[in-house]
């Protein structure tokens, strides 16, 4: 269904932007650019590298194309990345300490370009990697397409966390509840939320010209979390590894229809090996 205009209105107590072919194709605009942030920094990604080397890179590379970090200065976050090595769940601060051999990193970063926003993650391997955390970032990958799979006109969001959820949980690893996913235009959080877990049939009915993120979060341990005193990072209680994927996705036509991509970081980790 084509819309004219972007239609605005409330359904269970919250607001909801519809938005037009013409507006999705300019969100699409602003999540390459992410796409291909992200694909800049995936060959940098090493032992010896600093998260503030690669904010830095990151910045420059979005202002070089035109668009704004969504996330710097955002409620007071002060980078342009929200980087989160291990154990860290999201919003990690780049800093100075280095990468090491065998961490995993989730690399989150946002635009604003032509007034859109863009907002997707990716979790990397730093080299070598333990096979168990390995798997924990294949299944929470594939759990995110899983999702997308379900975010379709007259779904419902639940159904888009239970599939998520049975997914993951059926390998032993538990969701995030705190965190969820979120509607996306020109403001970089808007309703509906999208949890990563749920009921089928239950939640906000999925319509055409939705446009969500949906970035599953998983724990390797429990799904208990705590917040750091520097008042964002989040981290497991327990210590162990999380991961973090994250796509724009657009009903089309009833359909969904992923708007960010992985391939240009993929290609790029692709040529490194």
């Amino acid at each position: 269904m084509l819309y004219i205009t972007s239609i605005r209105i409330t359904q269970n107590a919250i607001m909801i932007y519809y938005k037009t072919l013409e507006e999705i194709e300019l969100m699409r605009q602003s999540a390459l650019l992410v796409s291909k942030t992200l694909a800049l920094l995936a060959p940098m990604i090493q032992s010896g590298v600093t998260t503030l080397e690669l904010d830095r890179k990151a910045e420059e590379f979005i202002r070089d194309n035109g668009g704004i970090p969504s996330f710097k200065g955002y409620h007071g976050f002060p980078a342009t990345l929200c980087t989160s090595v291990n154990e860290e769940v999201v919003h990690g601060i780049p800093n100075k300490k280095e990468l090491q051999e065998g961490d995993i990193i989730s690399v989150d970063c946002g635009v604003i370009l032509n007034g859109w926003h863009g907002d997707h993650a990716f979790s990397f391997p730093v080299g070598k990697v333990a096979d168990d955390v390995l798997k924990l970032l294949k299944i929470t990958k594939e759990s995110l397409y899983l999702g997308i799979a379900q975010a379709k006109a007259g779904n419902r969001v639940g159904d888009i966390g239970f599939a998520i959820q049975d997914y993951v949980q059926s390998h032993g690893y538990s969701v995030v509840r705190e965190l969820t996913g979120h509607g996306l235009g020109r403001s970089l959080h808007e309703d509906p939320a999208i949890p990563n877990y749920g009921k089928r049939g239950h939640g906000t009915v999925l319509k055409t010209g939705m446009v969500i993120a949906i970035e599953p979060m998983i724990n390797m341990g429990k799904l208990n979390v705590e917040q750091l005193n520097d008042g964002w990072t989040i981290v497991t209680k327990d210590g162990l590894p999380s991961a973090h994927f994250e796509h724009d996705i657009a009903i089309i036509d009833g359909k969904p229809e992923i708007i960010s991509t992985f391939d240009y970081l993929e290609e790029a980790l692709a040529k490194m090996h």
